[in-house]
């Protein structure tokens, strides 16, 4: 019997819609939902691949204990006995602060993967956390913090009706785009250029993206934060700075500060650092002035570099001081079905970092999190407060972060090490017990975070469409796992899980003065929810508890999780619309253009100046079938060249004799990888794409290590970090090329 069903894709950022088809129980084809209000049918080839990926037969399907040395099939009961025995005597020997916990990217885009880590991290008690955020997009968050006072205050650029857009580091007709959701990111930049409007690329390489661009600046990598800043001295120099920003003037504080720190960075004092002639950099800030409506938006090559804080903060600089934040047009903040409906603007407590630092480099935290860079180290120094056990929850750090290698041994020195994993991996290989979710059809998708992030406010949420057939849900694997450390067990209910979060925030909603169920009794409001899994209860709650919700019955025509799902194709929430004051969450309950510790690094960029820039220097690249190792064991995205290629200009190649391998060498080793000749690239710049290295023994992924590619992250020891937010710097890194032999 064949069948069709709706799905939001959750392969990246782009939250597509897709029609499923379905014949005896599986998936069997996808194509993209013409019908969804935010996808309008478009898809590219990883949607197109939801069959194959949801179908791979490496895909886990029962759980793994390690046993005389071997992963091997068990139960599920046998698993979690495992898991309260192991783990429950590292926490009764060395406490729960010594076990760490690592989460990989896939956990933004799943529904247990949003609800349920934070309730195992806070029942172990411990500060060893670490994620994929400090290999991507921490800088932005520290950014927003303290400009704004909250670190999840995020700008998108308002795609649908900006006249002129700057994109940095970024290349979304590859990635589909990145911290701005955007369903369709080629087809908006296609429409952009339709109507009149200006597109500029500012990247080393010649990607498809700057192929697009009206103008493509290719700055020599890691010196962006003095382009923005030669820009943001242009503007003070020039008078170019928009008449009281735009409206923003009284909210605004610190305007004099920045025209101060920017005086050291005009653009002919930066050309020679930057790479990049000073009448273009004069001619960029110019043009984003003149525009009627502008927008600057910067990516993951402008956030994994060394000054990746500062970079993300300048973006936002510019567009305050060009007038263009808060405004239509301009970058804007998102407002989520699931974000906490508005307060009344009041001044918040801020943001800070270093409340706690890591035990062996005395990295700072920065939101509750240790530098991925320094979980190697932090498990194989021994000493107080030493990791003796791991949770990986859908990551795979060996291949993501820096030197693999040796966080390869220092993962097999272990007590314990528990993976939460559809896939036996280059890291879930030293688990012992892995316990696998099921496939993307079996499990339900609301983009808790990435709706946050939409250029169009919207909502849409995808139930099962395939029944679990013996497996597990995610959601019932970790609530498992926090029932077992909040010591009930391994038979407990995991609905008490759900539950015991429900009331605790009907509780405190109930008691705020500006919630919109103020003073209602929580029984009342418990009661209203429907019958069902307890993600889809917490879901409900939160719909109604939020901007658009119907607050348990006072707004009848809001959302609610009922009315949500009589939708399939979504729930379009309109334009995005100016709400500066109701994020704002500083101490002084205005914009921090200037905060003292972005003022303190300025000096630390200023001192870059003035280096040598001869050498060759290393970016990372993405692939339209490719996002992040778990990608590369589906044959339809493993089809056609060598994708893992090292991407040089023609004449560096010629320059330096080389045939078809080269020998990269850096300061975290060497790997030896298959020349690809780019005129897009700049000279001295050359790049190697991320998540590959399927080449260790003990995986269980034979369309990978079939086409095993070499890991970037190797060449990198991890010593160089952005002091200011703790994330590795992956671009910009020196490199050695020579001939293979």
């Amino acid at each position: 019997m064949t069948r069709t069903a709706l799905r939001i894709c959750p392969l990246c950022e782009a939250t597509c819609g897709l029609t499923l088809t379905i014949d005896d129980g599986r998936v069997t084809g996808a194509r993209g939902d013409r019908d969804d209000v935010f996808s309008a049918g478009f898809i590219c080839p990883k949607g197109a691949s939801f069959a194959e990926l949801d179908n791979d037969p490496d895909r886990l399907a029962q759980p793994l204990i390690r046993r005389d040395g071997v992963l091997v099939e068990t139960t599920w009961r046998e698993a979690f006995d495992v898991v309260a025995d192991r783990l429950g005597a590292v926490i009764g020997t060395h406490g729960g602060g010594s076990v760490g916990v690592y989460l990989g990217n896939p956990n933004a885009h799943t529904v247990a993967g949003s609800l349920y880590p934070p309730l195992i991290i806070r029942g172990l008690g411990t500060r060893q956390v670490f994620s994929a955020s400090t290999l991507d997009q921490m800088p932005k968050h520290v950014a927003l913090g303290y400009m704004f006072g909250s670190p999840v205050a995020f700008t998108v650029p308002d795609l649908d009706r900006t006249d002129y857009l700057v994109i940095i580091g970024a290349n979304p007709l590859v990635s589909n785009g990145s911290l701005a959701t955007a369903a369709d990111f080629p087809g908006k930049l296609r429409a952009l250029r339709d109507r009149g409007g200006k597109l500029v690329v500012i990247d080393p390489a010649r990607t498809r993206t700057a192929e697009l661009a009206d103008r493509h600046l290719a700055p020599r990598p890691g010196t962006d934060a003095a382009l923005l800043f030669a820009v943001v001295a242009v503007l003070f120099e020039e008078g170019l700075v928009a008449t009281d920003l735009g409206g923003l003037a009284e909210h605004v504080n610190g305007v004099d500060d920045v025209r101060r720190l920017a005086a050291d960075f005009p653009p002919e004092s930066v050309s020679a650092y930057c790479g990049v002639p000073a009448d273009e950099i004069r001619a960029l800030a110019r043009e984003l002035a003149s525009a009627p409506t502008a927008a600057v938006y910067g990516r993951i090559g402008t956030c994994t570099v060394e000054f990746g804080t500062l970079t993300s903060w300048l973006v936002d600089v510019i567009n305050v001081l060009t007038g263009n934040l808060d405004r239509p047009g301009g970058a804007m903040f998102p407002l989520g079905a699931t974000a906490p409906a508005p307060r009344p603007p009041k001044p918040g407590s801020g943001f800070r970092t270093g409340r706690w630092h890591s035990r062996v480099s005395g990295h700072p935290e920065v939101l509750s999190e240790m530098p991925s860079a320094a979980l190697a180290e932090e498990i194989d120094t021994s000493g107080d407060g030493q990791i003796k056990a791991m949770i990986t929850i859908a990551g795979n750090p060996v291949l993501s972060a820096p030197d693999g290698d040796r966080l390869d041994r220092a993962l097999d020195s272990l007590e314990f090490m528990l993976c939460v994993d559809p896939y036996l991996n280059e890291t879930t290989r030293h688990a012992d017990v892995i316990l696998p979710p099921p496939s993307p059809s079996r499990s339900p998708h609301y983009d808790f975070a990435l709706n946050n992030l939409a250029v169009r406010n919207n909502v849409r949420y995808s139930p099962p469409v395939l029944p679990l057939d013996g497996r597990l849900d995610e959601a019932e694997i970790l609530s498992r796992i926090a029932l077992i450390l909040y010591g009930v067990g391994v038979d407990g209910d995991p609905a008490l899980v759900d539950e015991q979060v429900i009331a605790t925030t009907l509780a405190k909603e109930t008691g705020d003065k500006d919630s919109p169920v103020a003073g209602r009794p929580v029984d009342e409001l418990t009661a209203m929810l429907p019958e069902g899994p307890g993600y889809e209860r917490r879901l409900d709650m939160m719909l109604r508890l939020g901007p658009y919700g119907d607050a348990f019955g006072a707004r009848p025509d809001g959302l609610t999780l009922a009315r949500v799902k009589a939708a399939p194709h979504g729930i379009d929430l309109g334009p995005l619309q100016p709400r500066l004051r109701e994020v704002l969450r500083t101490p002084s309950g205005r914009v921090e253009l200037a905060p003292e510790p972005l003022r303190a690094d300025v000096a630390r960029l200023n001192a870059a100046l003035g280096r040598d820039v001869d050498g060759f220097v290393l970016i990372g690249r993405r692939h339209l079938r490719s996002n992040n190792s778990w990608m590369h064991n589906v044959p339809a995205l493993a089809r056609g060249s060598n994708r893992c290629t090292l991407q040089m200009h023609p004449d560096d190649v010629a320059e330096l004799g080389l045939a078809d391998t080269a020998k990269v060498k850096g300061p975290g080793g060497e790997v030896l990888a298959p020349v690809e000749p780019s005129p897009g690239m700049r000279r001295g710049v050359v790049s190697l794409p991320h998540g590959w290295g399927h080449d260790r023994t003990g995986s269980r992924q034979q369309v990978a290590s079939g086409q095993p590619g070499v890991n970037v992250n190797q060449l990198n020891d991890g010593h160089s970090l952005d002091p200011l937010s703790g994330t590795a710097v992956l671009n910009g890194i020196p490199v050695d090329i020579a001939p293979a032999d």
